[in-house]
């Protein structure tokens, strides 16, 4: 982690590497499906994952804001918003990151970036509405803590692996459906081949997605535990998330829908109506889980642990 004054967390820094270590594999056994079935693509499709994945690396940011209808705001813009940023940045000796306000009324922020030099933190104008200045210091502080924390970067590099896996595979059966496989019709080790390729597209993706999920839960802790220690108000923060989780509540399923791809890297995700936030498959941990957490914290900085 860079040093900053946010609490450093080993277990998260274990887990992103644990995590981009399986999916690495997850990764290769993939391609090394594509090489055995349908080696004449596999080249090509090589190229087309590589650049892929570096325009994701690269440019997250920018297609982030671009989705979102997000745009970089100067100071002159929003004083009050430039203002909550950079006390956390005095607070945390972290460099400022870029500024950006999304038009929605979805109640939310979010962090990317694949680096602090090229960090933007961006926040909804549903947020700006509904929160107060120690509430919304509290989510700002909790977004800037993931690119303290480089799970941003990680958690880019990893949701796109694991989509690039099942996709590789599934791209082989398609090819070996209608460009190989019914020229050899007859041949009794066809079933065999496209269940191989079936079962290896289901099991990685499968992989990834549990994955990336259970280190997307894991980081959201982290992130609310080192924005309460650095602001010394963990209750500024639990008063934001009781909230914004009681506002989405209110919010248009449609617009929730179309917020929902970009769940792991909301503070809160946007949820639509008869969803249970406490599934297995979930980006976040249960607000009451969240909840708990800043308890005792508040209860430990209470005492002066």
């Amino acid at each position: 982690m860079a040093r900053t004054r946010y609490a450093s967390d080993r277990g998260l820094t274990s887990r992103m590497l644990v995590t981009m270590f399986l999916l690495g594999l997850v990764y290769v056994v993939a391609v090394g499906a594509f090489f055995v079935f349908v080696p004449q693509w596999a080249f090509i499709a090589l190229a087309v994952a590589a650049v892929f994945l570096l325009a994701q690396y690269f440019f997250s940011d920018k297609m982030t804001l671009f989705a979102m209808h997000g745009r970089i705001v100067t100071p002159e813009e929003a004083p009050e918003l430039h203002g909550v940023v950079d006390r956390i940045c005095a607070m945390s000796d972290a460099p400022k990151p870029k500024v950006a306000i999304a038009d929605t009324d979805v109640p939310n922020a979010f962090a990317t970036g694949r680096n602090q030099k090229k960090a933007v933190v961006c926040v909804t104008t549903g947020l700006l509405r509904r929160l107060d200045p120690v509430e919304l210091e509290g989510v700002l502080a909790h977004e800037m803590a993931h690119v303290a924390h480089k799970d941003v970067a990680v958690m880019t590099i990893a949701s796109f692996l694991g989509i690039c896996a099942g996709l590789i595979t599934r791209v082989g059966l398609q090819i070996g459906l209608f460009g190989g496989f019914g020229r050899r019709s007859n041949d009794q080790n066809t079933g065999l081949i496209l269940l191989a390729v079936v079962a290896a597209s289901a099991l990685a993706y499968m992989v990834s997605f549990m994955l990336t999920r259970a280190l997307s839960r894991y980081r959201e802790l982290s992130a609310d535990r080192a924005a309460a220690l650095l602001t010394g108000r963990p209750s500024a923060l639990a008063s934001a998330l009781t909230k914004v989780n009681g506002e989405i509540a209110r919010i248009p399923t449609n617009d929730l829908r179309s917020a929902q791809a970009f769940n792991a890297f909301f503070f809160t995700p946007a949820l639509g109506k008869g969803f249970s936030v406490s599934s297995l498959f979930s980006t976040h941990p249960t607000l009451d889980k969240r909840l708990a957490q800043l308890s005792k914290i508040s209860d430990q900085l209470s005492r002066g642990a």
